[in-house]
């Protein structure tokens, strides 16, 4: 493993860390419901934090900070398998930093992680860190599913285009990429939580089981399955209309 290939992953693992820590700690601080306050307050927490690590990290990795959208650069022929594995390992690496960082002050504040408080049999259950689960579609995991899916593929759509080198949009492609996040959470915060990203939704679920919370580690799949396929989907999608030719994955680099 050259140098390069460490400066990114280590890049790769600062980002999603920022990302997570500011974006899961801002959804823990907001609190629970359905005020226009609170969902603009954690959906531009997100967004900002990718537009922050895109002016910074951008050079030296790329700012991917998703499993899923170094899965649809994979598959669009944008990096390597290797490559691949190294970021997605350390994307995780960096969610799961950030989620522990999180228990760690609020275990040690005193605080009340208010997001995620909730009665299950008659038993308060705190410690979940900004994890995303199906409250917000009633407990259907299918209709999450569905959800992130969509969320993603949308997501992922305008990164490529953005990053295409077709595109023009000079030194503005962080700031719209952050923007688009925005908007996803606007959406998707009332329904799932929004994850868009296996890794986000990772580091919250793992540590919440600490605290005796099992609900988000209960629908983690579809917040790994989802926006894998969302990606997919987006990539073969563009790679399509962009040169009328499907991608073609070499996994021998």
């Amino acid at each position: 493993m050259n140098s390069t290939s460490i400066k990114k992953y280590i890049a790769e693992c600062i980002g999603t860390f920022v990302l997570v820590f500011f974006g899961c700690g801002t959804a823990m601080l907001v609190g629970p419901g359905t005020s226009a306050g609170a969902y603009l307050l954690t959906a531009l927490a997100f967004g900002l934090s990718i537009v922050a690590m895109a002016y910074s990290v951008g050079n030296i990795s790329g700012c991917h900070v998703n499993p899923a959208v170094s899965l649809a650069v994979f598959i669009t022929g944008g990096m390597s398998l290797k490559d691949f594995i190294g970021y997605v390992i350390a994307q995780f690496a960096g969610a799961l930093t950030a989620s522990g960082f999180l228990a760690m002050i609020w275990g040690l504040g005193g605080l009340d992680d208010r997001t995620s408080v909730y009665v299950f049999d008659n038993t308060k259950i705190a410690w979940g860190f900004g994890a995303n689960t199906m409250d917000g579609v009633n407990g259907n995991h299918f209709a999450g599913f569905l959800v992130e899916i969509i969320l993603t593929a949308v997501f992922v759509f305008v990164i490529l285009g953005v990053t295409s080198k077709k595109a023009k949009h000079g030194s503005f492609g962080g700031l719209v990429i952050g923007l688009s996040l925005t908007l996803i959470h606007i959406l998707g915060i009332g329904l799932t939580g929004t994850s868009v990203n296996p890794a986000r939704s990772f580091g919250p679920a793992f540590c919440a089981m600490f605290g005796g919370n099992f609900k988000p580690l209960a629908c983690l799949w579809a917040f790994i399955l989802g926006p894998a396929i969302g990606a997919a989907a987006a990539a073969i999608g563009y790679k399509f209309l962009e040169n009328n030719e499907m991608p073609r994955l070499d996994i021998r680099k």
